[in-house]
């Protein structure tokens, strides 16, 4: 079982760059020159534009306590992300190498730090009647959720229908199953601090969140909501 934050990830996909301890500092090259930052920034501020064509989607709400349906919302954020053409953005992103003097590791740094920059918040994404209705922390929600967003908030529990804790950050759990070892599969889960302030992980059996807990969409709707990723990207330039 491997857990794998944004920290390990680069680690893992820089490999040999940070080693050097050569080529970033505080996320971003020192090699990428204003001009490529905007060169940069005009591909993830169009692919961003392309997912939120039909943005904000219409969401309906139901159960006790009320929750946005969470059907809705995968289907929204799953459906911004297919709208991207992820091959010819890649194709995009790597020509820039032909134009620079900074390493492959150093540009994709770049493009993660530019997709942060410019996540889209909730209430641009998603439009809910409710507003006293919950926001579900359904592992979709978590995949594409920003940095830092939604911390403190309140989190409840669908089935004890009460607060259990406040929103302490997202991470990525990576697993291997089927028949081989080599199959792994990653889900984007939660951790919160109870009420007596320690820290929590929701203890679902088969890790599928779906509705179980959410936080108070009143709160969260002017937060950083949807952010692209790279896991899309083309993976072979990361290794």
């Amino acid at each position: 079982m491997k857990i794998l934050n944004m920290k390990t990830w680069l680690k893992l996909a820089l490999g040999p760059c940070l080693i050097s301890g050569f080529c970033v500092v505080n996320g971003v090259s020192q090699d990428i020159t204003p001009v490529f930052k905007t060169k940069i920034d005009a591909l993830i501020v169009s692919a961003y534009r392309t997912a939120a064509e039909k943005f904000p989607c219409k969401m309906g709400t139901g159960g006790k306590p009320k929750m946005i349906n969470w059907q809705d919302v995968e289907k929204c954020l799953n459906e911004a992300e297919e709208r991207i053409d992820w091959e010819a953005l890649t194709q995009h992103i790597e020509a820039l190498l032909q134009e620079g003097s900074f390493s492959r590791a150093e540009l994709y740094v770049a493009v993660e730090s530019s997709m942060s920059a410019h996540a889209i918040s909730y209430d641009r994404v998603f439009s809910v009647k409710k507003k006293d209705a919950l926001l579900p922390l359904s592992n979709t929600v978590l995949k594409f959720l920003p940095d830092g967003s939604l911390m403190d908030l309140p989190v409840f529990s669908k089935r004890l229908k009460e607060k259990i804790g406040t929103f302490a950050g997202a991470f990525t759990y990576e697993r291997s199953g089927g028949l081989s070892a080599a199959n792994t599969y990653r889900l984007s889960l939660f951790q919160y601090r109870d009420t007596k302030g320690d820290l929590q992980t929701p203890s679902l059996q088969n890790r599928l969140l779906l509705d179980s807990f959410g936080v108070p969409w009143e709160k969260a709707s002017t937060q950083p909501g949807f952010r692209l990723t790279t896991d899309k990207l083309a993976t072979k330039y990361l290794r």
